[in-house]
């Protein structure tokens, strides 16, 4: 189990990744709808696991991942975006971002995510 922040402009995305990773086992400690707050929760709260939406109003997720690593560069940052786009992918990982997934795959994708970054079994 995984305590998670949750971070996406969009409260339906929220709620429905919320339900995956609660369905997975895992313990949501906070949610966010923006860039700003992101980083602050991420001070107070000090998750295992942060997932950004990639696209929000502000910071976008890869500002934000930067600006988290720049507080701990250990920090396990998922991008969740609704885009395939391989070069976004790449420069998540070239930033730092520990998992890329795209929004609109199957849920249990990003739960397969978290088990490779604890070596556990979905």
């Amino acid at each position: 189990m995984a305590n998670i922040l949750i971070v996406d402009d969009s409260a339906f995305a929220r709620a429905r990744l919320k339900r995956t990773l609660e369905s997975g086992g895992h313990k949501i400690i906070g949610q966010e709808q923006d860039g700003k707050h992101a980083v602050q929760a991420y001070k107070e709260l000090n998750p295992d696991i942060v997932t950004l939406d990639y696209l929000m109003s502000g910071k976008n997720g890869l500002e934000v991942l930067s600006d988290i690593i720049q507080i701990d560069s250990e920090a396990k940052v998922i991008i969740v975006s609704g885009s395939g786009d391989r070069l976004i992918e790449e420069k998540v990982f070239q930033s730092g971002g520990k998992g890329f997934v795209q929004k609109f795959n199957p849920q249990s994708s990003i739960l397969a995510v978290i088990s490779e970054m604890f070596d556990t079994q979905p």
